[in-house]
């Protein structure tokens, strides 16, 4: 499911973007979009391998080639200055330096340390979605800068 939702999404943000031209502020949503549409095919490559019950090392391999994307991530939106969404994509970069040792040397710790990572980036990565929701919906003015709203707010 969360690979089918990011694949959607990071679709639509493409298609969006690139065929219709009916988004603004298109650097953001560009990178939204590449990051969501890659996340996706690795959730499929992911479910794929563990379905076949194959080992979760080779995912070692696969993870440095993904570790581009959230540093990607965290430089566009760094030089765009959506610090939040740029705290994501470093948290998303951390978990992933973290997963590398983990997959491919066996380090027993990392998987506390991924855990970790998961959770701190997941609790922010809700703060930001309910923040964006409250001050679009409702008016609030909750810290959070958005590719939508432009401003801090």
């Amino acid at each position: 499911m969360p690979g089918s939702c990011q694949l959607l999404t990071g679709v639509y943000l493409i298609v969006g973007l690139t065929w219709f031209n009916v988004f603004g502020n298109a650097a953001l949503l560009y990178m939204a979009g590449v990051a969501f549409t890659v996340n996706g095919i690795h959730w499929f490559a992911m479910a794929h391998s563990r379905y076949f019950g194959s080992s979760a090392a080779p995912d070692g391999w696969m993870v440095i080639a993904y570790l581009f994307v959230p540093v990607l991530g965290a430089y566009v939106f760094a030089k765009a200055g959506d610090v939040p969404v740029m705290i994501i994509f470093i948290g998303l970069t951390l978990i992933y330096l973290v997963e590398v040792p983990t997959r491919l040397a066996g380090w027993n710790g990392g998987s506390r340390l991924v855990a970790l990572l998961q959770c701190l980036t997941g609790i922010w990565l809700m703060y930001c979605a309910w923040a964006v929701t409250v001050n679009l919906a409702l008016g609030y003015k909750l810290w959070i800068q958005t590719a939508v709203q432009g401003e801090y707010r």
